[in-house]
């Protein structure tokens, strides 16, 4: 590896990092991770702080597992790669493809189909869920339903169904055919309603409006995470998913759960659906399926869904897939993984270190007024929603966001920014001891402001 002065003088020279804006970028050198070791990681200064992002959303089992490494590495040298297409298959695909179905037995899964990433993962539900419906011979159901504020990937598909302006206004035209309801965010909606179950409800009526003005007959999935991860932490009602859940099943429409944040246990529950009762016909995954380790992703079926493929003739055909699809190496790092994930039950220590951290940001509640709106309290997810105004409710700016960003970092604890909101998401064996560095980092960040 070349030295640190090399590696300062290229920082950010040559490569266009994803979510940045590259000339900014290239004048304000991004911050150089050398090092990572159970849920903390070091820069090239030596800096060493808790990474309460856990990488982005996906080392759940933290930097230092040495089981899922193993695999991997021994992996590499029995068959380094081979592709899944032509009818060849690997032994690793197959012991990770039944691991995956025992992990999601109870939520009705029953087919995978492996990507290499959520954006991907995602890709493949829409497109499946669309054949779906040709293969039924209702070829019209080509609609996507999803929610605001919802985010679903990067590719044209999963930005189209994407809730954020964000990440569609530089991209546009995207895929015609793509409906937004409201997002069940208490703090801001434009019911002006605060009682989340009554959102719900609000919510549940404008799905129905929605589908009766496009036609229950064009509508192909409504997609959804359980909950709203990067849009700000948005936990919905427990009544929420199910209602969305009643209303695809009265009118044909299937319902796809984007689990690529909340599965694997960051819900406090092994799936963000099962934390809510439902049972999707669809699930997107990826992320803590290798906590990280590897770029591996997952698209899941249920029976009513596979059985149309199965029992269908030369239609029934899935023409789409990846590279990487099935890798020997992706795989032999999922059976690792989900292994080590229920041996470790990191579920639990989830909905506690989760608690204790949702708890810790309402403490700081009560002391800083540029606090607007915490949410969390449903496993290792936590949104801090930064205001200049709390009666009025004004965004906080930038400068200001990024100040307090710098000074948490400085304080022991690395946070990421989603526009005014502060996201965390831990790694899901972190200790009650670096919970409180982290709550202590951002009362420091928070001070500075």
């Amino acid at each position: 590896m070349k030295d640190d002065n090399f590696l300062r003088a290229n920082n950010a020279q040559h490569l266009w990092h994803p979510m940045g804006h590259p000339g900014d970028l290239r004048s304000h050198a991004p911050t150089i991770i050398t090092g990572a070791e159970g849920s903390s990681i070091t820069d090239i200064d030596g800096h060493r702080t808790i990474d309460a992002v856990g990488g982005l959303w996906c080392v759940n089992l933290g930097y230092s597992n040495d089981t899922v490494k193993e695999a991997i590495a021994k992996q590499l040298y029995d068959l380094p790669y081979y592709s899944a297409f032509g009818g060849t298959s690997n032994p690793t695909a197959i012991e990770a493809s039944y691991a995956v179905r025992e992990f999601f037995a109870e939520d009705g899964m029953t087919r995978v189909f492996f990507t290499s990433g959520g954006s991907d993962s995602v890709e493949t539900c829409l497109r499946l869920a669309r054949q779906y419906h040709r293969l039924r011979a209702e070829p019209g159901r080509t609609k996507f339903l999803s929610l605001k504020k919802g985010y679903h990937g990067t590719h044209f598909g999963g930005a189209s169904v994407n809730g954020n302006n964000r990440f569609r206004i530089n991209y546009e035209p995207l895929m015609p055919g793509c409906f937004h309801l409201p997002s069940p965010y208490p703090y801001r909606n434009p019911f002006g309603e605060a009682d989340p179950a009554v959102l719900a409800q609000n919510i549940a009526a404008a799905m129905e409006d929605e589908i009766a003005f496009q036609g229950a007959g064009s509508i192909a999935a409504f997609i959804m995470e359980p909950i709203q991860g990067a849009g700000g932490v948005i936990v919905p009602d427990a009544s929420f998913m199910r209602l969305m859940r009643e209303i695809c099943d009265r009118h044909g429409i299937l319902m796809i759960a984007d689990e690529v944040i909340t599965g694997f246990g960051r819900s406090g529950d092994w799936t963000g659906s099962r934390h809510w009762g439902v049972q999707p016909d669809m699930m997107c995954t990826a992320k803590g399926i290798t906590s990280g380790y590897f770029p591996v992703g997952a698209a899941l079926m249920n029976d009513k869904v596979a059985e149309v493929f199965e029992n269908a003739g030369e239609d029934g055909g899935i023409y789409h897939g990846y590279t990487y699809s099935a890798h020997p190496v992706g795989a032999a790092a999922v059976t690792a993984c989900l292994s080590e994930t229920l041996r470790l039950d990191t579920k639990t220590n989830a909905a506690a270190r989760g608690a204790q951290l949702y708890e810790g940001m309402l403490a700081l509640q009560e002391k800083y007024d540029i606090i607007g709106d915490v949410r969390g309290g449903h496993g290792l997810m936590t949104g801090v929603e930064l205001v200049s105004d709390r009666a009025a409710k004004t965004p906080m700016d930038m400068a200001t966001m990024k100040r307090i960003h710098t000074a948490t970092y400085e304080a022991g604890a690395m946070v990421r920014l989603g526009m005014h909101n502060i996201l965390m998401s831990p790694p899901l064996v972190i200790t009650e001891a670096e919970v409180q560095q982290i709550i202590d980092g951002l009362d420091a960040g928070f001070a500075a402001a």
